[in-house]
């Protein structure tokens, strides 16, 4: 599991950065300008911060949420049983995969969960089987039956 940050981690500018960033980025050509200003930074100083807040473990990615579905893909979440002496093995080799996204350690006999995310919905079927054969552990796979939007905001 991820260790838990120490509570002097973040400063006064980090926790504004979270908590603005989670709200989305104008499409601008300068799209860290309003943070920047308000945080009294320079966008140099926003994108080497956020950066850092990856490292450290403080957010897990950065970046565009795109809709597979929408533009004639597919989603899938998906869970593997593995072996903690494994565990950093197998997220390595899961993780090399262009269509995995989100992968998270669970205290569960499932211990990890990510979601597949393919350009067609076929590729879903393949890209299990592609991980299975890489790490000899069973894919498996929860296809979505219904969608909620339910929006999700952590205050840092």
């Amino acid at each position: 599991m991820r260790a838990t940050l120490a509570s002097d981690a973040l400063d006064t500018i980090d926790r504004l950065l979270i908590n603005r960033l989670q709200d989305g980025l104008p499409l601008t050509h300068a799209p860290f300008a309003p943070v920047a200003a308000e945080a009294n930074i320079s966008e140099a100083e926003v994108v080497d911060r956020i950066a850092r807040l990856r490292e450290i473990g403080a957010i897990t990615r950065f970046g565009p949420f795109l809709d597979a579905e929408a533009m004639g893909g597919a989603f899938c979440l998906c869970a593997m049983a593995v072996p903690q002496d494994r565990f950093d093995e197998v997220v390595t080799l899961v993780n090399a995969h262009a269509e995995v996204a989100h992968n998270y350690e669970r205290q569960h006999k499932l211990n990890m969960w990510f979601v597949l995310a393919c350009e067609k919905p076929d590729d879903i079927a393949k890209s299990a089987r592609r991980i299975e054969g890489e790490t000899g552990l069973k894919v498996l796979r929860f296809p979505k039956q219904h969608e909620f939007f339910i929006g999700f905001r952590v205050e840092a």
